[in-house]
């Protein structure tokens, strides 16, 4: 697989874990694209922390409004209905706990949960943006990413980066499967159509439990 098709399977599989009515706010990057696969006949509110709600799936070029972007900057769409209004009512939303679901990125996970998705200030991300604050504020916290970063693993015993949260993960979705974070370690749950349980064990730091009912990722 490509980098554009191993998004796009993250991206789709995220988007089945969305329930009609949800208020989801999608972090900078690879899930930005959940908005691209929202399942027909679920209805969801997608915020933005830069200040709006009701974000559409990403414009067509020529139908690009450089005044409407998301929290990276990026050109999107907003639905009849949507709202915009400033910083404060925005982070509001997010530490009032009104935010079913956040989907963020992630350079490192562990198996107790915690994250890191920022470094040093100067080097590639300047810093966490509102993602404190989502991680925390959020009743849901799933991380979508790539298992791995130049073949090295980002799912960790223990994350080496500095933290952004502590053990608020809910659910880490990568190409190869999804795994659910429990009080007893990491489950395997679902596990990609091209990889082997073994695959992602050589690919994975932590330590991960196999579901019993183990099924094939469903994208």
């Amino acid at each position: 697989m490509d980098k554009a098709q191993v998004k796009e399977i993250i991206a789709k599989r995220v988007a089945k874990e969305l329930k009609d009515g949800d208020v989801v706010n999608l972090g900078i990057g690879l899930p930005t694209m959940v908005a691209n696969y929202i399942p027909e006949g679920i209805d969801i509110i997608l915020q933005s922390e830069n200040g709006f709600v009701g974000l559409g799936p990403s414009p067509e070029e020529e139908n690009v409004d450089k005044d409407l972007t998301n929290a990276g900057g990026q050109p999107v769409t907003i639905h009849q209905g949507g709202a915009f209004f400033d910083s404060a009512v925005s982070f509001g939303i997010i530490r009032g706990g009104h935010v079913d679901v956040t989907v963020l990125g992630a350079l490192q996970v562990d198996e107790k949960g915690n994250l890191a998705n920022w470094m040093i200030p100067g080097k590639l991300v300047p810093g966490m943006g509102g993602a404190m604050d989502l991680v925390v504020g959020a009743k849901k916290v799933i991380i979508a990413m790539t298992h791995t970063a130049k073949g090295k693993p980002k799912i960790l015993k223990e994350c080496t980066l500095p933290l952004t949260a502590v053990g608020q993960i809910s659910l880490i979705i990568t190409e190869m499967g999804v795994l659910e974070v429990t009080e007893e370690g990491l489950v395997l749950k679902e596990i990609g159509s091209e990889f082997t349980i073994e695959d992602i064990k050589a690919a994975t730091e932590a330590e991960i439990i196999i579901a019993e009912d183990l099924k094939q990722m469903d994208v």
